[in-house]
């Protein structure tokens, strides 16, 4: 009886270990689809991968740093400009003379 109660146990576990194995097949098979339909799901709704995000995030720096550098410019420009516009002062009349008449 021993003999058989062996056998019946090396089938059992035989049998458990197969199923193991299935089961690790259809967890396999389950991530798959899940990752697929993820990644389908994520592309439909036109998410930007990682690299193009960071593409992107230097592009706005770089713009950031120009347009600084142009406001300064700018800023520059005007300073100049706002010295060479300065109208002259009106010269006053001297002293003993009347200032001719406007009417």
């Amino acid at each position: 009886m021993t003999q058989t109660s062996n056998r019946l146990f090396d089938e059992f576990a035989k049998l458990m270990t197969d199923a193991a194995g299935v089961a690790q097949g259809v967890r396999r098979e389950v991530e798959t689809g899940f990752r697929a339909q993820a990644e389908r799901f994520l592309s439909d709704m036109d998410i930007v991968s990682r690299e193009e995000f960071e593409a992107v995030k230097e592009m706005a720096a770089n713009a950031r740093d120009a347009q600084a550098k142009l406001e300064a410019r700018v800023a520059e420009l005007e300073a100049k400009l706002a010295a060479v516009a300065k109208p002259a002062k009106p010269a006053r009349p001297k002293a003993g003379t009347k200032p001719a008449d406007k009417s």
